[in-house]
């Protein structure tokens, strides 16, 4: 896709543009389809929105609540969005729960935060060897005796 192309996009009310780094989160189809879709509802000034987990599912034909919760927490833990909870009145004055409040992230965030678990995976792997290293040394000048 050429730049003047690009720019043309963004002047697009009905478009949104999804970098190519998302594709290299290690993300889930469905979680990746949940993203599109909030994505797609965003208020593109604020970058939020309120769908419920029925409403979500219903758009993406996701059958269960759970099944939809399940990867809006995974889109949570990959930081590219973050959640929190709302509250309705009712007219007769009662509190109730109300829809999660969606804010789509900055995707240098995602970025950020994968690069950073890699990094760790890649920490715990050095450690290991070097343990082991370490371990089958001493096993070499502490042969065991049996009896």
């Amino acid at each position: 896709m050429n730049y003047y192309y690009l720019n043309q996009q963004h002047k697009l009310k009905n478009v949104f543009i999804i970098s190519n780094y998302v594709m290299q989160l290690d993300i889930s189809a469905t979680a990746l389809a949940i993203y599109f879709y909030l994505m797609y509802i965003e208020d593109r000034k604020t970058y939020q929105c309120y769908p419920s987990y029925k409403t979500i599912g219903k758009a993406l034909k996701i059958k269960s609540k759970g099944t939809v919760a399940k990867y809006v927490r995974e889109l949570e833990d990959k930081c590219l969005i973050y959640t929190e909870p709302t509250e309705v009145i009712l007219k007769d004055g009662k509190k109730r729960n109300g829809n999660l409040k969606y804010t789509i992230r900055p995707i240098q965030d995602a970025i950020e935060h994968y690069h950073h678990e890699q990094m760790k995976k890649v920490n715990e792997v050095a450690a290991r060897a070097k343990a082991q290293k370490m371990l089958d040394d001493y096993n070499r000048k502490h042969p065991k005796v049996t009896a």
